[in-house]
């Protein structure tokens, strides 16, 4: 990494982590040089569902530390209930997102 590239990562390195996401999120998709759109199109319907089920309440979100911890222990072999606060609760991981049952 030359000494440019490596100022400029310690500049992003420095900033609140919602901007440091959107630079990420801007700099992986400046790599993307082709868009599939049946892959969009899927996404879009994947994405409409999703809010859907939370705007239902057939789903519900959970925190992000509920949600790492409980990826963790599915990684692990335990199950996610036993991680859970209290025992109880059951999340399904569904393309990488968490969506804990009401």
């Amino acid at each position: 990494m030359n000494r440019e590239v490596s100022e400029l990562l310690e500049k992003a390195l420095s900033l609140p982590p919602e901007a440091r996401a959107a630079l990420a999120g801007s700099l992986l998709e400046s790599l993307d040089d082709h868009v599939d759109p049946a892959a969009e199109e899927e996404w879009n319907r994947e994405i409409a569902q999703r809010i859907q089920e939370l705007d239902s309440g057939r789903v519900k979100s959970i925190p992000w530390a509920d949600a790492r911890r409980q990826i963790a222990a599915m990684l692990n072999g335990r199950s996610s209930a036993q991680n859970s606060p209290g025992g109880a609760g059951r999340s399904e991981i569904r393309g990488g997102l968490v969506f804990g049952a009401k």
